[in-house]
C-alpha cells in the first residue's frame, strides 16, 4: 500500500515538472502503432510515430524499428520488437487489453456487428475539419439503422473532441430520408442533435457532393460504404490515390458498450495521415470518449432509440408494393412533394391512387419526388407522412 502511494506521489509530481516545461499537463496518452503492412515501407509508420510524439504522445511503435533519441520532443517513441505482422496485431491486442496503452492505431481490425468507425477528413474546399459516420465495420446488418446509429456515433467522437455542439448531415444516398425522419424523432423526444444545412439554395439536412467537398456539416452521416469511399477519397484528393496525405483515418470504432479505443489506418495511409491518427487517438482519450459515448447512448435510449428503431422496421411495405392498385383519372401535375426515399416511390405513388389522388413519380435535383395537382398537395403530404413515406 504505501508502494503504491509513493508512486502514485512520484507520477503526479512527474507529470507537474513535465507540465512546467511543456505546457501541457496530465498524464501523456499512450498510443500503440503496429508499423508493420504498410504499402510504404514500415519506415512511413516510424516517421509519423515520431511527429505524434512531438505534441506529448507517447507512442508505443510495435515493429522492428527504433526510434533515434529526440531531446525536443515531449512524447517518447517506445518500440516494441516484433517479428512480422501478425505478432505485431497480437502484441497490440495484449498492451489493449493489460491495459498498458490508452488506444491503438492499426491498419485493420475484425469490430463485432454494432461497432464502426468515425473517420475524421479535411474537406478540399474550405479547409474544414468533417467527421465522417462511419467508414468500416457495421453498425448493424439492416442498413437504415446503421446510418441512425452512425449520427450517434458521430456525435460522440465529435463531442470527445471538443466540439460541443455538432452539426449534423446526412448524404444524399439510398436511406436518408428514413435516416432523417428517424433523427428527427429522436430530436423531437429530446435528443440533443443539431441539423446542418446544406450549402445549396433549397438547404435541408440531407447533404450532397458540394457539402461534402466544402465540409458543410461538422459530421457527414452515411452507411460504411459510402463513407468508406468518401474517406479514401478526401484523404487522398491531391495525390491520386496512392498514397492518402492529409487527415486523421478511419478513426476509432464506437459502438454501445463497446469500451476498447482502436483506431483504424489503411494501407494507402502516408505518413502525416497516421500521425494525424495517434493525435486523433490522444485527443480521444483527453476528452474520455467512453464517458462521451455512455452519456450519449443513455441520452438517445431515453428519447426512444429503440422504438424508433423497431417503429421503422414494422413500416417496411413488403405486401403493399404487391397490391396492384388502378390509377385515378389523369390529372396535370404540377406541385412537387419531396423527401421520399427512391425504394418507397411507387409505392408512395400507389398509396395516393388508392384514397383517389392522381400522382406520379419524378426525379429532381435534390432526389426522388412525387407530383401531383396543386388543388391535391396538402391532402398527398398528409397521406404520405400518416403512412410513414415523408417526415414533417
Amino acid at each position: 500500500m504505501a508502494d503504491n502511494i509513493q508512486k502514485m506521489i512520484a507520477d503526479t509530481f512527474l507529470e507537474m515538472a513535465q507540465g512546467l516545461e511543456t505546457g501541457s499537463f496530465g498524464k501523456k496518452p499512450k498510443i500503440a502503432l503496429t508499423g508493420m503492412g504498410s504499402e510504404h515501407g514500415e519506415a512511413n509508420a516510424m516517421e509519423a510515430a515520431v511527429a505524434a510524439a512531438k505534441d506529448g504522445i507517447d507512442v508505443y511503435y510495435i515493429g522492428t524499428l527504433e526510434a533515434e533519441e529526440d531531446p525536443s520532443s515531449t512524447g517518447q517513441v517506445i518500440t516494441v520488437k516484433v517479428e512480422d505482422e501478425e505478432a505485431a496485431h497480437k502484441k497490440m491486442e495484449d498492451l489493449l487489453k493489460q491495459k498498458a496503452v490508452d488506444g491503438a492505431v492499426t491498419m485493420h481490425y475484425p469490430f463485432p456487428i454494432g461497432v464502426s468507425t468515425v473517420g475524421r477528413a479535411v474537406t478540399p474546399g474550405k479547409g474544414r475539419e468533417m467527421y465522417v459516420a462511419t467508414t468500416t465495420g457495421t453498425s448493424s446488418a439492416d442498413r437504415i439503422e446503421g446510418m441512425i446509429k452512425n449520427a450517434i456515433y458521430g456525435i460522440i467522437a465529435a463531442k470527445a473532441c471538443g466540439k460541443a455542439n455538432p452539426t449534423v448531415g446526412i448524404l444524399n444516398v439510398d436511406g436518408a430520408r428514413q435516416t432523417e425522419i428517424a433523427l428527427k424523432q429522436l430530436r423531437d423526444n429530446g435528443y440533443d442533435i443539431t441539423f446542418a444545412e446544406s450549402a445549396r439554395a433549397d438547404g435541408g439536412c440531407v447533404m450532397r457532393g458540394n457539402d461534402v467537398l466544402q465540409g458543410t456539416p461538422d459530421i457527414m452521416v452515411c452507411d460504411s460504404l459510402s463513407g468508406n469511399i468518401l474517406i479514401k477519397m478526401l484523404s487522398s484528393f491531391t495525390t491520386g490515390g496512392s498514397y492518402e496525405a492529409s487527415g486523421y483515418g478511419y478513426g476509432p470504432g464506437i459502438g454501445e458498450g463497446y469500451d476498447q479505443l482502436v483506431m483504424i489506418i489503411s494501407r494507402a495511409s502516408g505518413a502525416p495521415l497516421i500521425a494525424g491518427a495517434i493525435r486523433y487517438a490522444a485527443q480521444l482519450v483527453r476528452g474520455k470518449i467512453f464517458e462521451v459515448a455512455a452519456k450519449e447512448f443513455e441520452a438517445a435510449n431515453k428519447a426512444g432509440l429503440a422504438d424508433i428503431l423497431a417503429a421503422r422496421k414494422a413500416n417496411d411495405k413488403p405486401a403493399a408494393a404487391q397490391e396492384v392498385v388502378t390509377a385515378p383519372p389523369k390529372e396535370i401535375v404540377t406541385a412537387q412533394i419531396p423527401g421520399i426515399e427512391i425504394m418507397d416511390l411507387e409505392d408512395g405513388v400507389q398509396a395516393l391512387w388508392k384514397i383517389g389522388v392522381y400522382a406520379e413519380s419524378g426525379m429532381g435535383c435534390t432526389g426522388p419526388i412525387i407530383r401531383v395537382s396543386e388543388a391535391n398537395l396538402a391532402k398527398a403530404q398528409e397521406e404520405l407522412k400518416k403512412a410513414g413515406y415523408i417526415g414533417d
